[in-house]
């Protein structure tokens, strides 16, 4: 197993994105047009990978958290485009089973765990409708760090999955984003729906396990807005 994506890296990264957004909200400051709000959210996760595979049992979704910066920048009063740079962990809880599970994957029958975390940076247009505003646009991400854990029903503590870990799976994500949230003063609350576009695995025993699966993440979040 790969360590987790270095502090410092995460640290640098974030600075140098506030970095970027204060430099945007200063441009706009000079101009006649409002400038951006920019702030910080965070909130839950709650992921899945739709395995379509002949020895899944059961799948269910798995809990997660993401934070990170964001800024809207107006087009017009009504529209505008909304950058944000998110850590995000998202996977997937499915049970495997079958007689002939472990002869081919050499693994135990039992509930296995993915856990993936990206740095996502998506970008929506915003429609602004009053407090309401509804967003959806692209997003691309990184993986910093994956592992997979398998619970057998006999152990109560879980065991590496073989040597799958990061390099198992592809390194770069991408897909859509729709959401809709309230902006109540310096406050933003929503919710938003993330769409995978890009296998989560490679192939071999990653992808066989995940059978070409995508992300799938249902996000509600809280924001503050300076």
């Amino acid at each position: 197993m790969k360590k987790p994506f270095s502090a410092q890296i995460f640290t640098v990264t974030i600075m140098v994105m506030l970095g970027l957004f204060s430099g945007i909200n200063f441009a706009f400051a000079q101009s006649n047009n409002p400038g951006p709000k920019i702030g910080i959210k965070g909130g839950l996760n709650l992921s899945q990978l739709y395995v379509d595979q002949p020895n899944v049992e059961n799948e269910s979704m798995k809990m997660g958290i993401h934070f990170g910066l964001f800024s809207k920048i107006p087009i017009n009063n009504y529209v505008a485009l909304q950058p944000e740079v998110l850590y995000t962990n998202t996977g997937s809880k499915v049970s495997y089973g079958g007689s002939d599970f472990e002869n081919v994957f050499g693994i135990e029958t039992g509930e296995i765990r993915f856990n993936l975390n990206y740095v996502q940076v998506p970008v929506a247009l915003a429609v602004n409708l009053g407090p309401l505003n509804v967003h959806a646009g692209p997003y691309l991400a990184y993986l910093l760090s994956a592992n997979v854990k398998d619970w057998k029903s006999s152990e109560t503590s879980p065991t590496q999955v073989r040597e799958l870990d990061t390099k198992d799976f592809n390194k770069i994500d991408y897909g859509l984003v729709i959401g809709a949230g309230f902006d109540i003063k310096a406050v933003n609350v929503g919710a938003r729906y993330n769409y995978g576009l890009r296998n989560v695995g490679k192939e071999g025993l990653a992808g066989n396990l995940t059978d070409n699966s995508k992300n799938a993440v249902v996000q509600v979040y809280l924001g503050f807005g300076f």
